[in-house]
């Protein structure tokens, strides 16, 4: 059973359907809805909506005590939905709050920076740093063209890195299966394939009325393949286990979707040397980096090659029990300072 949004809307004033899809008797009967808004356009949209009485929180941050805060608050206040407003922290934060208070939520986008949209993990921050919790996944999306535009433009071509390291995530998938007998769910992989497929190649930007219609379906249809999956193994692989080592080693280097682009890239580059394939995959991805003013190389993001290495060394350590490229090669420390010079000597231009 696919678990799949009520409703998907993307679309320019789309924030006007709002109202009607959270009256919809469907997700609250007696219209009992609670707004949760970022710091940012959230509160610009939840004043304009036509919700007399819904009840609005502020989420102030991404992390687990404001998501478990936010939780009870819906929990006592016997809400039949929440709809969270903003960029990626606040659907993060409601999702994870709709989860612990039972209700159904519904998620308003403000930008596209990555694939948390629809999906059915929240990603946290706690003492220790970042971490990802299985929710339920929204039962509506909604995406206001018009807004994101208003958006940082980085935030938006942030998604794009999310979208394409989907193609790593599946390499990495399909390698577990051969190599480990991981089941390898196709229809999580057929969503996820078409979802970066959507984007790679793609010769307009983020100007583009029509290429950012195509950047949020294809981050909705991210976050279906990681519900069809029952996990986020059909758009996290060696990509994301960099981007947390990232994270955790060198916190506030850059967002979620320009290190997934870098981990995507570097894997593939990984692929291409040591086992033969992949090249060409890997000149699409770069190049589509390139396109969007995406970074591709560690300096990009200010880190040194002694950096970016150690963050590859301790990558796997940040996803126990995930087969990735990384894990398969198992490259000692030399080997990979080494890959990480080639890597990039051979993607800097």
């Amino acid at each position: 059973m696919i678990n799949a949004p009520l409703a998907i809307d993307v679309r320019q004033g789309a924030i006007a359907s709002l109202g009607s899809v959270l009256a919809d008797r469907r997700i609250a009967n007696e219209g009992r809805i609670a707004v949760a808004v970022g710091p940012g356009q959230g509160s610009q949209i939840a004043a304009e909506l036509d919700l007399p009485h819904c009840e609005v929180f502020k989420v102030e941050g991404g992390s687990v005590d404001v998501a478990t805060e936010l939780g009870k608050k819906l929990r006592s206040g016997a809400y039949e939905a929440v709809a969270g407003i903003g960029g990626g922290k606040t659907i993060d934060v409601t999702k994870f709050a709709a989860s612990m208070a039972g209700i159904p939520m519904v998620a308003v986008a403000t930008n596209l920076s990555h694939d948390g949209i629809a999906s059915p993990v929240s990603s946290l921050e706690h003492e220790s740093g970042k971490g990802s919790y299985g929710v339920t996944m929204p039962i509506a999306v909604v995406v206001d063209v018009d807004y994101v535009r208003a958006a940082p433009q980085r935030l938006v071509r942030s998604g794009i890195g999310d979208v394409v390291s989907n193609l790593s995530a599946i390499a990495d998938w399909e390698l577990a299966g051969r190599e480990q007998g991981e089941p390898v769910d196709g229809m999580a992989v057929t969503f996820a394939r078409t979802a970066a497929e959507a984007i790679v190649n793609r010769s307009d930007t983020v100007d583009s009325q029509e290429f950012l219609t195509a950047l949020a379906e294809a981050l909705v249809l991210s976050g279906m393949a990681m519900s069809v999956a029952g996990s986020s193994r059909p758009a996290s692989g060696a990509c994301h286990e960099l981007l947390h080592a990232i994270d955790q080693l060198y916190p506030g280097t850059s967002n979620h979707g320009e290190l997934a682009g870098i981990g995507a890239l570097y894997a593939y580059f990984l692929r291409s040397k040591y086992q033969g394939f992949g090249g060409a995959r890997m000149n699409e991805i770069r190049a589509c980096l390139h396109r969007h003013g995406l970074p591709a190389l560690p300096g990009d993001v200010g880190l040194d090659e002694e950096q970016f290495a150690r963050a590859v060394a301790h990558a796997p350590a940040t996803r126990p029990g995930r087969y990735t490229v990384l894990e398969h090669l198992a490259l000692s420390d030399d080997d990979i300072r080494r890959s990480v010079a080639e890597y990039v000597q051979t993607n800097d231009h």
